[in-house]
């Protein structure tokens, strides 16, 4: 379950279960490495006795030694071993290297304990438990370890210890790989920051964190009053939140943006079984991992501008015509070109087609760079308008134009001349605000707009043809399925 939610969070690329030290031992669970960010996870199940006649606190001690003492040893081992620099595999016997290179001067690792078996006991043992999870707090000198169900640990070298209920709902929320590591980081400063961070539940917690945001619109948790030195988040925090419409709006809205997930982790996919084409490898720099780095609402509303693009290409234009969008980033130096095109049938068939289609999408983004000289990292995708084509596949570029002389100006500027990325007096603009959260109306329009026949016929169209029967299930053929009409 744990390597489920990691893969789906985290996507393929970066989250591995299973990892082996030098010796062949396993050194932990799950790890998760994206760029600088590390994740090592440990889940334990240690079941908690339903009924006994035994002093519940010595049940307790006993449970906490197993589920959460000795892995808290074990975690930070885990993370000792990674900062050392010695080598991680894939396999046990060492023949397979883990692919993505740490740099141990920069490694941020984060600590995370997941421990299942407790869940009906801690729910039974207090009327006012509304989950099952259990209550946290972290302090300079634990001490409260006899209370059952309440666990005290320590601040200066904080492990977070999830359950079986709040594991799914911090994953299932944080679930991009920069979300999640926002909430730890804001955590993790709390914890070091106050004398005391307690909290019923780690989605109480959660919910605190989603709804308190600092002068600069970031999420954190604590207080703006600095004289406040401990923080107490009560019980049913989540579940309040969670009733409220202007979560149920934006998780509704939100759909739209897993179109975005799913082209990056099936092109992940196809770069981790070796059938991905052209000359790009997923190193420390690519387009993927560009696309990786945006938040939720982000993914949402580019998802839903590439939908707009592809249901508005002008048909009237026939053949041998291009249509080519630029979309910001949440990251102000950063953007997006996507482009499509229709060719003539003779020209989609010639051998060189896909390399000519990525030159094509270079000349756009440096045309991009030309008209907004302040960005300094591009990302390209290219497709075959997919209302004319029969089958397809994404095309990626990274550009990386923080340096950008005069002479690589005025180059490409010659070569968008035949293309006019950009210049075009059919050039259309469109200003939006954007906000993390979506009114409840707002949602309505949004999900109204992306439909989700689009999104699962979109997913599918460069794994069949148009000609082949729908993924649907309804036995059409995918251009007569409303699921492939766009």
């Amino acid at each position: 379950m744990l390597a489920d939610f990691c893969e789906r969070s985290f996507l393929k690329l970066w989250s591995y279960p299973n990892p082996y030290k030098d010796d062949g031992k396993e050194l932990c669970d799950v790890l998760v490495v994206f760029e600088n960010e590390s994740l090592i996870f440990f889940d334990r199940r240690t079941d908690f006795p339903a009924t006994s006649d035994k002093d519940p606190r010595v049940l307790w001690q006993r449970w906490r030694r197993k589920a959460i003492d000795r892995q808290i040893g074990t975690v930070h081992g885990a993370a000792d071993y990674v900062r050392s620099g010695r080598a991680i595999y894939l396999d046990p016997q060492g023949k397979t290297p883990f692919p993505i290179s740490i740099d141990l001067a920069k490694v941020n690792i984060h600590k995370i304990i997941v421990a299942h078996g407790a869940a009906e006991a801690c729910l039974s043992a207090s009327e006012t438990n509304v989950s099952g999870s259990l209550a946290i707090s972290y302090s300079t000198q634990p001490e409260n370890d006899e209370v059952p169900f309440m666990l005290d640990l320590d601040k200066n070298d904080p492990v977070h210890v999830f359950d079986s209920h709040s594991l799914p709902i911090l994953l299932n929320e944080l679930d991009t790989i920069g979300g999640f590591t926002n909430y730890l980081d804001a955590k993790e400063d709390a914890i070091r920051g106050l004398d005391f961070l307690s909290y019923c539940g780690e989605e109480d917690l959660l919910a605190h964190y989603l709804l308190n945001l600092d002068e600069n619109g970031r999420h954190v948790i604590g207080v703006k009053d600095k004289s406040v030195n401990g923080v107490a988040i009560g019980e049913g925090e989540w579940k309040d939140f969670t009733a409220m419409p202007l979560y149920v709006s934006t998780k509704t809205a939100n759909k739209a943006s897993y179109l975005w997930d799913e082209i990056i982790q099936r092109t992940s996919q196809n770069s981790l079984d070796g059938t991905l084409l052209g000359s790009g490898r997923f190193g420390k720099r690519s387009a993927i991992i560009e696309m990786a780095k945006e938040p939720r609402f982000m993914r949402r509303e580019l998802s839903q501008a590439m939908i707009n693009s592809i249901r508005a290409y002008p048909k009237h234009l026939g053949a041998s015509s291009r249509n080519v969008s630029l979309w910001p980033s949440f990251d102000a130096k950063k953007a997006y070109v996507f482009l499509q095109v229709r060719p003539p049938e003779e020209v989609r068939r010639m051998l060189d087609y896909r390399g000519r289609r990525q030159r094509m999408l270079e000349i756009a983004c440096a045309a991009a760079k030309n008209i907004k000289p302040d960005l300094e990292v591009i990302v390209g995708i290219a497709i075959d308008a997919p209302e004319f084509a029969d089958e397809d596949g994404e095309d990626f570029l990274l550009l990386d134009c923080k340096e950008w002389p005069e002479e690589r100006k005025l180059d490409y500027q010659s070569l968008n001349a035949h293309f006019n990325f950009f210049q075009s007096p059919s050039l259309q603009k469109k200003e939006t605000r954007v906000f993390e959260f979506v009114e409840p109306q707002a949602s309505d329009a949004i999900q109204a707009g992306n439909g989700g026949a689009f999104l699962r016929g979109l997913g599918a169209l460069s794994k069949v043809g148009r000609n082949k029967p729908c993924p649907c299930g309804s036995g059409r053929k995918y251009k007569h399925c409303h699921y492939g009409r766009h």
